[in-house]
C-alpha cells in the first residue's frame, strides 16, 4: 500500500491496468449493480441546483425517476446515490445512437451548460473510496463487467492511477498528484511507469 498524506492507496493502482473500452462494454457500470453512483454530501446541493440544466440531456424515464425520487436518494446502504429506473440504470444515464450509456450531466458539462462534471465516484471508477476517521483508502474496485477494460489497459500498458489522473486531481488537487507519482515511480519494490 502507499500513503499520501491522508490517504492510503492500494497497490492494485499501480500494478494494474485499466482503460475504459465503452464500444465492448456499452456504459455497463452505469446500469449493473443495485443502487445508482455513490454521491457525497457536498455534490447533494449540486445536483438539485444543476438538475434544470441537465434535465432536458435525460431520457423521459430518468426525469420521471429523478422526478419520483429526488435528484439523490438515501439507499439500502444508509448513503447517498444517484436515483435508478426501476432499480437498473442511472437516472442521469443515457443511450447514444451506438447503444452506449453515457452521463446526462457529463453530456451538460461538455456543452458548457453547468461547470460540473459528473458525481467523482463516476469520475473515480474504478477507483473507490472508503472514508475512515483519519484517513481515505483508495481501492480498485474489479468488476467482470470491466474485463474489456482490463484488457485495453493491458494493451496500453495504462496503470489505473494514470487512467484516472484527471479524477484524482479533481478530487485531491495537482501537489497530491504529483506526489503519489513520484512515491509510485520511485518505489523500489514498484515497476517504474
Amino acid at each position: 500500500m502507499i500513503v499520501n498524506g491522508k490517504t492510503i492507496i492500494s497497490d492494485d493502482l499501480k500494478e494494474s491496468n485499466f482503460v475504459c473500452d465503452l464500444a465492448k462494454c456499452k456504459g455497463a457500470c452505469c446500469v449493473e449493480g443495485d443502487l445508482g453512483a455513490p454521491v457525497n454530501t457536498e455534490e447533494l446541493d449540486i445536483l438539485e441546483k444543476i438538475y434544470p440544466y441537465v434535465k432536458p440531456y435525460l431520457s423521459e424515464k430518468g426525469i420521471q425517476a429523478i422526478e419520483e425520487q429526488g435528484t439523490y436518494v438515501f439507499d439500502e446502504d444508509k448513503e447517498y446515490s444517484t436515483p435508478t429506473i426501476e432499480g437498473k440504470e442511472c437516472a442521469y444515464a443515457i443511450y447514444d445512437q451506438e447503444g452506449i450509456l453515457k452521463c446526462g450531466i457529463e453530456q451538460a458539462y461538455f456543452d458548457k451548460k453547468i461547470s460540473f462534471q459528473k458525481p467523482i465516484s463516476c469520475h473515480l471508477y474504478p477507483v473507490r473510496i472508503s472514508r475512515h476517521e483519519s484517513f481515505e483508502a483508495l481501492n480498485y474496485d474489479r468488476w467482470h463487467i470491466c474485463s474489456p477494460a482490463c484488457k485495453l489497459g493491458d494493451q496500453l500498458k495504462i496503470p489505473v492511477y494514470k487512467f484516472v489522473k484527471d479524477a484524482l486531481i479533481r478530487k485531491y488537487g495537482e501537489e497530491w498528484y504529483d506526489q503519489l507519482r513520484k512515491l509510485i515511480e520511485n518505489a523500489p519494490e514498484g515497476n517504474p511507469q
